[in-house]
């Protein structure tokens, strides 16, 4: 298996800048891996697809405003994007500019104004541009004044509402990126789904910068990609076993909900005899890099958007339907005029 096996050519044209208005007038690609048929639908005609006892378990973390300007000591403007939090007063963050060495000082602005007492010292030098930093004082009460959304970098236009970048659902503070497969739910979709019977379930997943970065290496299986944090509760997976048990289906909304029900399965011994096993509740780090050849234990079904060339996401779609297929579906959405990425389309893999 090579990296380029999940390469393929997208128009500029095809990347969605902005988000669909409303949410759920997004298109819907379904594709039904039994037959590799594929129907063209609209997002709110999800119900069609569902059924009573099916089980949708939603990613609920909320991007934080985690891009942050400051200036160095000489004056020099510095910009900080926050990845992760260590504690309470440590993240580890990208960091651009020149000439901040361990121990440095920045001081963090706001409105271009440089903010009286809250500042932030390089404490290590980890990869490339990342940093870990310690601010002054907890950073994340400031955050609304300090911090801008961090969208993708293949988004060009400004967002006129940042909370477009948020689901209707997001609750727990702390992603870098949007769990974009959630952007197309509205509240009024869900009531309807819950109407004829469909249950939600959520788990909690910190989405990291990760998400938008190639596979550089040549064969995938080298590639380390960095752990993010994740919760699935107890009462989650009461639902998810329960749902089991009565015959319906786990749909996972996103690939960072596929990555938190999976990494939960794994600590369980998988019995091969049933093919199938109890989830259990689980709160902590995950590093789970799904190829072709990994066997899904819980997940039947999923809601995902269309993924970067080359990426550990694509990766993880064509371990589920089959890498040919995968590349097929997207040059036929290609052809279709589907909208990609972040602000895209969502296919539903059955």
């Amino acid at each position: 298996m090579q990296t380029s096996d999940f390469d393929y050519h997208l128009p500029e044209s095809s990347i969605a800048q902005t988000p669909a208005e409303p949410r759920d007038s997004s298109r819907l690609l379904v594709l039904h891996r039994a037959g590799g048929d594929v129907e063209h639908r609209l997002f709110r005609d999800l119900g069609l697809f569902l059924r009573p006892n099916d089980l949708l378990v939603l990613n609920r973390t909320r991007v934080i405003p985690a891009r942050i300007f400051a200036r160095k000591e000489t004056g020099g403007k510095v910009e900080l994007l926050l990845l992760r939090r260590r504690d309470e007063l440590t993240w580890e963050a990208l960091v651009g500019g020149k000439g901040l060495r361990v121990g440095g000082l920045v001081f963090i602005e706001i409105n271009n104004d440089v903010s009286p007492g809250i500042e932030a010292e390089i404490v290590e030098i980890l990869n490339g541009p990342e940093r870990l930093i310690k601010f002054s004082e907890p950073i994340e009460p400031h955050l609304p004044q300090v911090g801008n959304m961090p969208l993708p970098p293949y988004i060009h236009e400004r967002l006129s509402d940042p909370e477009r970048y948020q689901t209707v659902f997001a609750k727990e503070p702390g992603s870098a990126a949007a769990p974009t497969a959630g952007l197309h739910f509205t509240p009024e979709l869900l009531n309807e789904l819950e109407k004829n019977g469909v249950k939600t379930a959520y788990v909690t997943l910190h989405v990291g910068l990760d998400t938008f970065a190639p596979v550089n290496e040549e064969k995938p299986e080298e590639h380390k990609i960095h752990s993010e944090w994740c919760e699935l509760s107890q009462e989650t997976a009461d639902l998810i076993n329960a749902t089991k048990q009565n015959g319906g289906r786990v749909i996972a909304v996103g690939t960072t909900s596929v990555r938190t029900l999976e990494s939960a399965a794994n600590l369980q011994p998988f019995d091969l005899a049933q093919g199938k096993s109890p989830i259990p509740s689980y709160t902590g780090p995950t590093a789970l890099f799904i190829l072709p050849g990994y066997r899904f234990k819980v997940v039947d079904a999923m809601i995902t958007n269309f993924h970067l060339p080359k990426s550990t996401l694509i990766m993880l779609v064509s371990a589920f339907a089959g890498r040919e297929k995968i590349l097929q579906t997207y040059e036929l959405a290609i052809k279709e005029g589907y909208r990609f990425y972040s602000f895209g389309d969502a296919m539903l893999i059955l």
